[in-house]
């Protein structure tokens, strides 16, 4: 074949390749077949949908229009049917009412359960509510309902406790829980206040019985007492050492000064006597008016400082740059307040001896409430929250079975709403028999957290 001929061919069939290539895109598209069948229970497709896309004056069809990217609305957490409310009572003895209120439509056994401090045990309960006490070296116990709440109903129940130290604040928490006894409804608290005692009025000490006053008036006293004994020394001295007045015409006169016996001026010098010279302050005189001044400058500085040590508020702790906020420390029922959330824990406990999950190492619950004060929706993380032991060791959150505690839900996934308020369990896994000493729950890294001491 000539070569003419070979060379028109492979031309041909390039121009043939790209005339399909070119060709292939004004093909209609169709569409999967999985896409094409409606889902059962779909509703229909609409009518402008099924009419196929009118094609362009290229011959191309037209697009769809393409669908905005929705992003991830934040769920709300189912609210719970049952609430519980917390007031203390104007009472000589701490004492509490407990409102648990059924807001759904069919009946709920619930169990209910409230703390008491340690120093405290109950005296009355109500409702055949049954109180406890923990064992260990804590005297915490707890006071516990068993109830059937009927529908749209509140159930009222009432406690009075006995405490070894009067006159300090009592604080009581109490939460619903489900049928597992784990799984908190809700949680409130309340603390009991004794009756304030009236403050009698201090009067401010009179000025001459203030330190810095007297030492004033000490210093004044020794400087101006030393002045006049110097004084007096001076004039003394100074009579003592007087040269006497001579008598008689003056030697100059009757020699040749003019008649009359007059003075010739200038005199004639004459020896300085020697008591006449100039006379310095005693040495005792100069000692005495320096102690006197330095035991006034000293007592005055230390009065000043003194007032300023017992001016500094010890409760405040200091705080370094990298965090955000100062840490709070508070006892279980108490709400603590950091940078975002506000956080209560309401109930800490342990497995028992027997019930290790482990070899050396046991589960310990917490039910923790959590609120978020800030306008927009927060996330937090389990590795922030942390327990930790007698011995100074910590541990975070045990996500795993943390989930489980709650039926399958991952707190940590889903953010807290603006505004809103959760109480969950959180569960952590220890080492040994000691039961943790104190929580730290923040809200981000750079949170200063809170602490809250596990009695």
């Amino acid at each position: 074949m000539p070569a003419s001929r070979r060379h028109h061919r492979a031309l041909a069939v390039i121009v043939n390749c790209l005339g399909v290539l070119a060709a292939v895109p004004a093909l209609p598209a169709t569409a999967p077949r999985a896409a094409a069948a409606p889902a059962p229970g779909a509703p229909a497709p609409a009518a402008a949908a099924a009419t196929p896309a009118a094609p362009t004056a290229t011959g191309m069809p037209a697009a769809p229009p393409a669908a905005p990217p929705t992003s991830a609305a934040t769920v709300p957490r189912p609210i719970p049917p049952v609430t519980v409310r917390v007031a203390p009572a104007g009472t000589p003895l701490p004492a509490y009412r407990i409102d648990v209120r059924n807001a759904g439509s069919s009946m709920v056994e619930t169990t209910v359960r409230q703390e008491l401090p340690a120093g405290t045990s109950a005296t009355t309960v109500t409702a055949g509510g049954r109180a406890s006490r923990q064992i260990g070296a804590s005297a915490a116990g707890e006071v516990t309902w068993r109830l059937r709440l009927p529908a749209r109903s509140t159930t009222t129940l009432n406690t009075a406790l006995r405490m070894t130290a009067p006159g300090r604040p009592v604080t009581a928490p109490a939460c619903a829980y489900g049928t597992d006894g784990t799984r908190p409804y809700d949680c409130a608290t309340a603390t009991w206040n004794a009756a304030p005692v009236p403050v009698t009025k201090v009067t401010a000490a009179p000025a001459w019985r203030r330190p810095p006053v007297l030492l004033a008036a000490l210093a004044a006293f020794l400087v101006v007492t030393g002045g006049a004994l110097w004084w007096w020394w001076q004039r003394r001295r100074q009579r003592s050492g007087a040269a006497p007045t001579m008598a008689g015409p003056s030697p100059v006169g009757r020699t040749g000064g003019p008649a009359g016996g007059g003075t010739l001026y200038p005199r004639a010098a004459l020896p300085t006597p020697a008591g006449a010279r100039r006379r310095r302050p005693p040495i005792w005189l100069l000692v005495g008016v320096a102690a006197a001044v330095l035991a006034g400058v000293v007592g005055a500085a230390a009065w000043t400082a003194t007032q300023r040590v017992a001016a500094i508020d010890t409760t405040k702790q200091p705080t370094s740059g990298a965090w955000m906020g100062q840490s709070v420390t508070g006892p279980v029922g108490v709400p603590l307040r950091e940078t975002a959330f506000e956080f209560t824990v309401y109930r800490v406990t342990c497995a028992t001896a027997g019930q290790p999950i482990a070899i050396g190492s046991r589960q310990c619950q917490a039910t923790v409430g959590v609120r978020n004060l800030t306008p927009e929706q927060q996330t937090w993380h389990g590795q922030l929250q942390r327990a930790y032991l007698p011995g100074g060791n910590w541990v975070s959150t045990d996500e795993t079975a943390t989930r489980v505690a709650n039926l399958g839900r991952d707190v940590f996934a889903q953010p807290v709403a603006a505004g809103s308020r959760v109480v969950l369990p959180l569960v952590f896994t220890v080492n040994g028999s000691q039961p943790p000493k104190q929580l730290e729950l923040r809200s981000g890294v750079f949170s200063a957290g809170v602490r809250v001491d596990v009695p």
